[in-house]
């Protein structure tokens, strides 16, 4: 069984920082490309950003220049560092991995979602 497990999200004035983490565990053989998405209320869920197993990193218009993902491939953790975040930044993040695990072929994995507040 394999899951994705975030923390780091909360409630912050514009212009503040958030770090997210997201750690998979499990029965895992290998990760492949990890990312976050984003869904505010009554919005669809949309791309924040993305990371390659050798760390080249993509990123949605709205994000760059102001969040930075990264990975730890040791400790099969994905971080989204977010500065001078804005209220349209307010969201519930979720972590994304493309897991191969043992015995079964890749596919996408989810996390639970972490909330982030943003306030005017």
């Amino acid at each position: 069984q394999v899951q994705l497990v975030e923390s780091g999200g909360g409630l912050v004035q514009a212009g503040g920082s958030l770090r997210l983490s997201c750690t998979a565990s499990g029965s895992i053989f290998n990760i492949n490309a990890m990312g976050w998405y984003r869904q505010a209320p009554g919005k669809q869920r949309e791309l924040v950003a993305t990371v390659t197993t050798g760390g080249n990193s993509d990123y949605a218009n709205s994000v760059k220049g102001r969040f930075t993902i990264s990975r730890d491939n040791a400790e099969r953790t994905v971080y989204l560092q977010m500065n001078s975040l804005k209220p349209e930044d307010t969201a519930v993040y979720h972590c994304n991995a493309n897991i191969e695990a043992w015995g079964d072929r890749s596919r996408d994995y989810w996390g639970q979602g972490t909330q982030v507040i943003v306030s005017s």
